[in-house]
């Protein structure tokens, strides 16, 4: 398939779980969907298309927090990236480990540092931060505040 079919097929095929969808550029696609349908669209997209995952990353936008899942048909250059919105009252989301190990670190990583929730992960521990860190201090939070006084944080947390 080309990307245009590609990006076609996703656009009929998920007419209802589709937001927005912004072509950046030829090469690179960001298609915001509905929170519910990750694991559908996801699904689709790596398994029915053979896209490659190739990570998720998660801000804080102060209104919102937002993850982007991207994927990658190497074969026609083309990068799809999913992008939902959590609202700060529900910061839960369905995990891709069901459908792919490789969530499962990005996942861990995101959880403990922006504080989302993905609803059945196997193993949502700590994968970076020490054992003293306290619970619910999120480092990457634009709200965060320095827990400890006599920490020297001027290289990262």
């Amino acid at each position: 398939m080309t990307g245009e079919e590609i990006l076609k097929d996703i656009k009929e095929r998920f007419k209802d779980d589709i937001i927005d969808f912004f072509d950046k550029t030829p090469r690179r696609v960001y298609i915001e969907i509905k929170p519910e349908s990750i694991v559908k669209v996801a699904g689709y997209i790596f398994k029915k298309l053979g896209a490659r995952f190739n990570i998720t990353t998660g801000l804080d936008t102060r209104h919102h927090m937002e993850l982007l899942y991207h994927f990658t048909f190497e074969d026609i250059n083309l990068i799809i990236s999913l992008r939902v919105k959590l609202k700060k009252d529900k910061l839960e989301i369905n995990s891709l480990t069901s459908l792919f190990a490789g969530a499962n670190w990005i996942e861990r990583e995101i959880y403990e540092m922006l504080g989302i929730n993905f609803k059945g992960h196997p193993d949502l521990r700590r994968l970076l931060l020490s054992d003293d860190w306290p619970e619910g201090v999120y480092p990457l939070r634009c709200d965060y505040k320095e827990w400890d006084k006599k920490a020297i944080r001027d290289r990262g947390v």
